[in-house]
Order: C-alpha cells, then structure tokens, then sequence
C-alpha cells in the first residue's frame, strides 16, 4: 500500500494545525457557524442530530493493521466505542466533540490517515474494487492508477471550488465490484487488440434526487493520457454547470442536460486543449507510486484444496471466502451484518480483533467494501480454518455475503438531520425476518439496500430491492423500490406504488420476495427474474 513520503506528511500534518486554529477561533466566538461550516467540512466534519460526525477516508478502501488499532482507539477515546463504515469506502464516528476533532486528525495523521476532501464541494475519496491487486480477473492492480488520481486531484486549485461532490472510481475487471456507473466519473482498466494499457470512461452517474446511470464516453483513453482528460471533464463541468440552484449544480444533470454526444464533444475540445500544450505523463511518478503495491511475497507451493472439517467452517467459506489469483490463497469477506446489528457497524475491540488478523493472515493489508463489509485480501487457504475461528470468536463470522440480510443501510434518523426516516431499526427488523440461513441460501443474491431520504446514501436506486425514507404527513414511510442492480448491468430501480409503515414494508419485502421464489427458474437471482418477468407480476403480489 501506498506510504507518505515528506511532502505529504507536512500537508498533512499543516492541515491539522491550521484546522485546529480554526475550531479555537469557533470556540472562542470569533468565527460564526455560517463562517466555520465550509473549514468544518472540507476536514470532513458535519453536525449531525445529536454531535458532529467525522467521516476518515481511506483511500481505495486499503488500510493496514496500525491505521486500523488508530481507528480503534478514536473510537474509544473520542467516540462511543465504535464506528460506522460506508459505502464509499470511509469510516465514520458519530460522537464527536467539536474540541476534540483537531486532535482526532493529529492522531490520523501519525499513521498516514486524514479526512480532507471527504465532504463539502470537493472531489471525495476515490473508490476502488475491494479485491484489487487478489482478484483473479483483474487487468492490472487499479490502485497506483487511484493513487496517482487522488494525489492530482488533492488540493487542486482549479477546482478547489467545484459546483457540488465530485464522485470517482476505478475498477479492472469485467465484474463491477464498485458500482462504477453510478459514481460523477469512473475508469475501467482494460487493454486494446494491441496490448496496450488504457481506460474506458464513463461520466455523468449519480443518485440522490435526480439519478442518473452514466454514459461511456471513450471506449479506450491509453493511460497515459488520463490526467489531461480528467482535467477536460471536471474544466466542462465546472464551467458550464448550474449554480443558481443546489439541486441542479452534479455534474450528472449537465450531463444529461447536454445529452452524451454534446457533452463529449465539449470533453474531446478540451482534451485536445490539454495534449496541445505537450504535457508528458510522469512515468516516473507512477512508477514510484505502483512500487508500494508490488504484490506480497507469495509463496509459491501451496496446496489449492479448501481445507475440510467443520461443517460450520464449511459453510462459512462457502459464502465468504472467494477465489484469489495465487494458487493456495483466498480473499476472505467479513460481514459487519450480524442479524439484529447495525449495518457498516464495528466496536472498537472488533476493528483490534481484525488488525491482528491483516497482521496475522493477510500480510498486514485490509479493505473498506462498497457494501460497508471488510476483507481480508490474501489468506492463505490453510490458514483459513484458523481466521474462521477468531472472526466466530469476534462475533463477525455470519456468512451473508450478498445475501438478504448483507444490507446497506445509512444512518438515517438515528443520526443525520436530513434524514425522514429511520434506516436501521428497518434494517434490523428485515434481517431478523429472514435471519435463517437456509432460508437466506435458498433465495439467494439478493442486494436489499436502504435509504433514509433521498440523498440516498443507501444507494437503494441501485438495489434489486430499493428502501426509501420519506415524511407523509409528519409520519415515517417507506417507499419500495424494485430492480436495481450496481454491478456491469447496472439499472435503476422503479418505485413499486404506494408506500407503507415501517411494519408495512416489511411485509412487503417478504411478499416480493416470496413472488420471487414462486416465478424464478432454476439458477435464477432475483434481480434475473424481475428483468425477465417485469414488474406487473411483483406488483400483484405485494399490493394484491
């Protein structure tokens, strides 16, 4: 993974002193909240319901065991002993005390950690695929590529004032892991008939009031050339959106406003700008940057068989552990769905338990998942009765993975102010509804996904079972979405009908999914049967 070197330490580290200064003069009464929101947030910090929230990026969603005990011990220092992680591959804590936060950062920063960038106007933490650099399909390790982008994209001064969040990803793989079309812009790593390193390119996705699915505006950019198009895309956008109204200022909606072919165009002019003034790609640079994810010392003779015992170990592996492309290895997922937890949720002795195990098992690497989950990303197959035994021991061995209870939920209620609804109580009550594991193996892939308001930080757009929050008349109600997929058929899901009370939605929930396993053919997922047999048939069995 990647290391600070000088430069980015005192950036760091000059961030947090003058972050400091700036929550001293709040306190005192010379800034005003008008004054200190924009400085707040650009530090990632937000006033929540209750306290303020620091959102900590990880990067790419890597992390090592001693950035993973620093983030024990924020949470039992500054927080109520745990913390929140989200589907953009960061933690979150939910408690926290406005004098305490320059410390929290102080803190991050011994271990090359920082929340900048991570909320406010800015282009946010970039995302990535949770198996990069162990997934047998993969082109190449995305994350130098993802490296290489949040260095540039840090502290820009042209576009330190952007319209609104600015979203990006980068995969290298066929299967999207990181639901790249729904992000502002996204990179899939692939190679031309020639053998050549380059990308393909999507822009305009996003969720929240108005979504939007993106469109793919370059089937092959060579690599070398992917920082003068980022730079076009983000100088069209900056340029030519609205922001005359809050709601309209994404880049999606200039993006589907102009339709593909004009926004293109306007791209590609631009683009043309930049390879004009005869910049070089710093290859050096890169090739600094892809050192630090050289892959570990793999050993070379290890046996390929799964090892055998247990039943319960068995069918634990069976669901969470997944194939890696060295021979003898596996990358094992770790679910932070426990039936009647929280989702995205882990205490503070739960983030040791899993430090120790990166450190033991898994050459001192972890990953923050899209779906708010862990991986371990290289465990030696023999070792993995062993990790299977610590995560039962840390109460994190439920075997869940993309099933009904791997929900994604955000905050909701219980914590963001603005949310309508409750997101986690409905969450609980839905997996306690199927919390039997037969039962969940007989349905199958299912990605429930739950939202408290439409901001739809629980991406339920892009759920084959979508959940939205919304006020009626002063009382909670849910919304139920259906068809939505983030993967490589991404799809919008489309609201039902009516919407219900929290029991209500419940009910409705299991009804979908009962219509489900009554229509499907054999090997069928859900969202397989809903696109072949259409939404009229799931809508009779829910509303009758």
């Amino acid at each position: 993974m990647y290391r600070y070197d000088q430069y980015d330490q005192a950036m760091v580290d000059t961030r947090v002193e003058e972050f400091r200064d700036q929550v001293r003069r709040r306190i005192e009464g010379k800034l005003d909240d008008d004054q200190f929101k924009p400085l707040r947030l650009k530090n990632g910090l937000y006033l929540q319901l209750h306290a303020y929230m620091l959102r900590v990026a990880i990067p790419y969603g890597t992390l090592n065991s001693g950035q993973m005990r620093t983030l024990a011990d924020i949470a039992r220092r500054y927080d109520r002993g745990y913390g929140h992680f989200t589907t953009r591959q960061n933690i979150q804590y939910n408690w926290i005390k406005l004098a305490e936060a320059p410390d929290i950062l102080a803190d991050l920063a011994r271990v090359e950690m920082h929340a900048i960038q991570t909320s406010g106007e800015s282009i946010r933490n970039i995302s990535s695929d949770q198996y990069a650099g162990a997934a047998a399909d993969e082109v190449i390790d995305p994350r130098p590529w993802c490296e290489m982008l949040r260095q540039m994209t840090t502290f820009m001064p042209e576009f330190s004032y952007l319209p609104r969040k600015f979203k990006i990803a980068v995969i290298a793989s066929a299967e999207d892991r990181a639901a790249l079309r729904w992000h502002d812009f996204a990179l899939r790593i692939v190679r031309s008939e020639a053998g050549e390193t380059g990308f393909e390119v999507y822009a305009g996705g996003g969720m929240g009031r108005t979504p939007f699915i993106a469109f793919k505006i370059r089937d092959f950019l060579p690599a070398t050339q992917i920082f003068s198009y980022l730079q076009a895309v983000l100088r069209v956008w900056n340029r030519d959106a609205r922001r005359d109204n809050i709601h309209k200022q994404r880049m999606k909606i200039l993006v589907h406003d102009l339709g593909q072919e004009e926004f293109t165009r306007r791209v590609e002019q631009e683009f043309a700008h930049f390879l004009s003034l005869g910049q070089d790609f710093p290859q050096a640079e890169y090739d600094r940057i892809a050192a630090f994810f050289a892959p570990p010392p793999f050993e070379t003779d290890l046996a390929h068989e799964m090892p055998s015992g247990d039943p319960a170990f068995a069918a634990w592996a069976e669901r969470q552990v997944v194939p890696h492309k060295v021979r003898g290895y596996a990358i094992v997922n770790i679910s932070l769905k426990p039936v009647g937890g929280i989702p995205g949720d882990i205490s503070a002795d739960q983030m040791d338990r899993v430090a120790e195990l990166a450190e033991r098992f898994s050459f001192d690497e972890l990953r923050a998942t899209h779906s708010q989950n862990l991986v371990l990303p290289h465990v030696r197959k023999a070792d993995l009765p062993a990790v299977w035994a610590a995560l039962v021991d840390a109460g994190l061995a439920e075997r869940n993975l993309d099933l009904v209870t791997d929900i994604i939920a955000c905050p909701g209620l219980d914590y963001c102010s603005l949310a309508n609804a409750r997101s986690i109580p409905l969450a609980q009550k839905i997996a306690e509804r199927f919390a039997d594991p037969d039962r969940q193996a007989d349905i199958g892939e299912l990605k429930l996904k739950i939202s408290g308001c439409i901001n739809a930080c629980g991406h339920h757009h892009a759920g084959n079972i979508g959940i939205l929050g919304v006020d009626r008349k002063g009382s909670e109600n849910y919304q139920l979405l259906l068809g939505g997929s983030g993967d490589e058929m991404t799809s919008q899901a489309k609201i039902a009908g009516p919407g219900f009370d929290e029991d209500g939605i419940v009910d409705a929930v299991e009804r979908a999914i009962e219509h489900y396993r009554a229509v499907r053919t054999p090997g069928e997922r859900f969202i397989d049967t809903y696109r072949r047999a259409g939404m009229d048939g799931f809508k009779e069995a829910i509303y009758g």
